[in-house]
């Protein structure tokens, strides 16, 4: 555009100075050719526009936006058009109570008030990008500042809304998921309706009031003691049946012994038992009860 204007002015120039009464009317002519020269060239560096990759160009002509829309790389357009480039990448919008952490001065986290009247407050991540197609529309509607006038107050909005249906200590432990998930719904639709698709939400952290916390760390020791307790008692529990089947066997065994053997069968073992310590290789000398408890004695000599 620069050049254009200068061609202009050179050409401007060179035919008010096509006058034979002027003494530099000799300059005329090569400010003619300078500036037809400079023109052609503006003509065509302005018409050839450069998007760079992961960006798309939204064209407007004295204001009126096209709804064709420049992709990336090399394209032709109206030299007197002004694009404006739109990053079409994936975008995050942080809302958090750490300093510079969001976008925002100061603290930016979600302050909400439960189902049970408690403030809880919640840090935020929501990753979206933008619709390429739509671009036209949203430069039309909304502008280039979408993350502040569209992301951020739709996401505290929803959030707002629907925490009410959840009790502080369900949101911050077993209904944390189901949460997420509902609020991810009703920000996709609010986003889409405005050109731009949600990727993901990330609730990054849920800060209870510390009276709820002492609470529920109070509940979860009280938790881990019984079940401790619990699985001491089972413990206790099959010891003590070890020793009931234990002793179970023991008297099992000595009613067997005291009503199974007679008297010919201890004599049996008794003769059997002699005969293994006869032939032993470290009996000597061996005393054993004979009949009538006389003893027998046993020599190898």
């Amino acid at each position: 555009m620069f050049l254009l204007i200068l061609g202009a002015l050179a050409l401007i120039i060179g035919f008010a100075t096509n006058t034979p009464s002027l003494e530099f009317s000799r300059f005329s002519r090569p400010l003619k050719v300078v500036g037809i020269i400079l023109i052609l060239i503006g003509l065509a560096t302005s018409s050839i526009r450069q998007i760079d990759a992961g960006t798309v160009g939204v064209q407007s002509l004295f204001g009126s936006v096209q709804d064709r829309v420049l992709e990336s790389g090399l394209n032709w357009v109206n030299p007197l058009v002004e694009v404006t480039e739109f990053d079409v990448k994936t975008q995050n919008y942080t809302m958090s109570g750490v300093q510079d952490e969001s976008g925002q001065q100061g603290d930016d986290a979600i302050r909400v008030l439960t189902a049970d009247g408690l403030e809880v407050i919640i840090d935020l991540t929501v990753l979206y990008r933008v619709n390429p197609t739509e671009t036209p529309r949203i430069y039309r509607s909304i502008g280039s500042d979408y993350s502040n006038k569209v992301v951020r107050p739709i996401t505290r909005t929803r959030i707002r809304d629907n925490a009410v249906y959840y009790d502080a200590v369900a949101l911050y432990s077993t209904k944390r998921d189901e949460f997420q998930n509902r609020i991810y719904k009703t920000i996709e639709s609010d986003l889409t309706k405005r050109g731009l698709m949600l990727e993901q939400l990330l609730i990054r952290n849920i800060n209870l009031p510390a009276s709820v916390k002492t609470t529920i760390e109070s509940k979860i020791n009280a938790e881990q003691d019984a079940q401790k307790m619990q699985f001491v008692l089972q413990k206790e529990r099959q010891e003590a049946e070890r020793k009931r089947v234990e002793a179970q066997g023991i008297a099992d065994y000595q009613k067997i012994l005291a009503t199974g053997l007679s008297d010919k069968q201890l004599v049996y073992e008794q003769i059997k038992a002699q005969r293994e310590l006869a032939a032993s290789p470290n009996a000597k000398i061996i005393v054993l009860g004979g009949r009538g408890n006389v003893p027998l004695i046993l020599n190898d000599k």
